[in-house]
Protein backbone atom coordinates (compact mmCIF):
# COMPACT_ATOMS: atom_id res chain seq x y z
CA UNK A 1 0.00 0.00 0.00
CA UNK A 2 1.44 3.78 -1.11
CA UNK A 3 2.01 6.30 1.53
CA UNK A 4 0.97 9.70 1.08
CA UNK A 5 5.10 10.57 1.41
CA UNK A 6 5.73 8.04 -1.65
CA UNK A 7 3.01 9.65 -4.25
CA UNK A 8 4.86 12.73 -4.41
CA UNK A 9 2.39 15.39 -3.51
CA UNK A 10 -1.16 15.63 -3.44
CA UNK A 11 -3.67 15.35 -6.52
CA UNK A 12 -4.65 18.84 -5.91
CA UNK A 13 -1.25 20.37 -6.50
CA UNK A 14 -0.64 18.14 -9.31
CA UNK A 15 -3.53 19.86 -11.07
CA UNK A 16 -2.28 23.29 -9.51
CA UNK A 17 1.24 22.40 -11.60
CA UNK A 18 -0.16 21.36 -14.71
CA UNK A 19 -2.02 23.85 -17.39
CA UNK A 20 -3.57 21.14 -19.36
CA UNK A 21 -5.22 19.48 -15.78
CA UNK A 22 -6.01 23.23 -14.44
CA UNK A 23 -7.88 24.05 -17.84
CA UNK A 24 -9.69 20.69 -17.37
CA UNK A 25 -10.80 21.40 -14.05
CA UNK A 26 -11.92 24.86 -14.77
CA UNK A 27 -14.07 23.62 -18.20
CA UNK A 28 -15.44 21.02 -15.28
CA UNK A 29 -16.15 23.57 -12.79
CA UNK A 30 -17.87 25.57 -15.71
CA UNK A 31 -19.84 22.85 -17.04
CA UNK A 32 -21.46 22.29 -13.17
CA UNK A 33 -22.23 25.93 -12.71
CA UNK A 34 -24.16 26.47 -15.96
CA UNK A 35 -25.74 22.64 -15.02
CA UNK A 36 -26.84 24.60 -11.65
CA UNK A 37 -27.60 27.73 -13.69
CA UNK A 38 -30.15 25.78 -15.50
CA UNK A 39 -31.51 22.74 -13.28
CA UNK A 40 -33.76 24.35 -11.74
CA UNK A 41 -35.76 25.02 -15.46
CA UNK A 42 -35.87 21.36 -15.73
CA UNK A 43 -38.82 19.65 -14.01
CA UNK A 44 -37.54 17.62 -11.12
CA UNK A 45 -38.43 14.17 -12.77
CA UNK A 46 -36.42 15.21 -15.83
CA UNK A 47 -33.95 17.13 -13.57
CA UNK A 48 -32.65 13.46 -11.71
CA UNK A 49 -31.69 11.88 -15.18
CA UNK A 50 -29.65 14.99 -16.20
CA UNK A 51 -26.24 15.53 -15.65
CA UNK A 52 -23.44 17.96 -16.76
CA UNK A 53 -21.36 17.19 -19.13
CA UNK A 54 -18.01 17.91 -20.95
CA UNK A 55 -17.97 21.50 -22.21
CA UNK A 56 -15.32 22.30 -24.81
CA UNK A 57 -15.59 25.75 -27.81
CA UNK A 58 -18.08 23.62 -29.77
CA UNK A 59 -20.68 22.48 -27.23
CA UNK A 60 -21.72 22.47 -23.83
CA UNK A 61 -23.46 18.58 -23.23
CA UNK A 62 -26.34 17.94 -21.28
CA UNK A 63 -26.24 13.94 -20.71
CA UNK A 64 -29.38 12.43 -19.59
CA UNK A 65 -30.69 9.01 -18.76
CA UNK A 66 -32.75 7.82 -21.93
CA UNK A 67 -34.30 8.93 -25.28
CA UNK A 68 -37.73 10.41 -23.92
CA UNK A 69 -35.48 12.75 -21.33
CA UNK A 70 -33.42 13.87 -24.55
CA UNK A 71 -36.61 14.60 -26.50
CA UNK A 72 -37.98 16.92 -23.58
CA UNK A 73 -34.48 18.68 -23.22
CA UNK A 74 -34.50 19.43 -26.32
CA UNK A 75 -37.97 21.13 -26.30
CA UNK A 76 -36.32 22.97 -23.27
CA UNK A 77 -33.26 24.43 -25.12
CA UNK A 78 -34.30 27.88 -26.13
CA UNK A 79 -35.13 28.67 -22.59
CA UNK A 80 -31.95 26.80 -21.09
CA UNK A 81 -29.98 28.73 -23.40
CA UNK A 82 -31.95 32.47 -23.09
CA UNK A 83 -31.21 31.21 -19.47
CA UNK A 84 -27.59 30.84 -19.52
CA UNK A 85 -26.97 34.34 -22.25
CA UNK A 86 -28.98 35.91 -19.08
CA UNK A 87 -25.93 34.92 -16.59
CA UNK A 88 -23.18 35.94 -19.29
CA UNK A 89 -22.64 32.33 -21.09
CA UNK A 90 -23.89 33.41 -24.63
CA UNK A 91 -22.13 30.41 -26.18
CA UNK A 92 -21.34 27.34 -27.03
CA UNK A 93 -24.24 25.99 -27.95
CA UNK A 94 -26.31 23.15 -25.96
CA UNK A 95 -25.88 19.39 -26.92
CA UNK A 96 -27.78 17.06 -25.11
CA UNK A 97 -26.35 13.42 -25.31
CA UNK A 98 -27.87 10.05 -24.24
CA UNK A 99 -25.89 8.27 -21.07
CA UNK A 100 -25.09 4.44 -22.23
CA UNK A 101 -25.38 2.24 -19.13
CA UNK A 102 -21.60 0.65 -18.16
Amino acid sequence: MATHSSLGYPLSTALGRSEPLTGLLQRVRESRARYDAVATLLPPGLRAGTRPGPLDETAWVLLVANASSAAKVRQLLPTLEEALAARGWAGPPIRIKILTPP
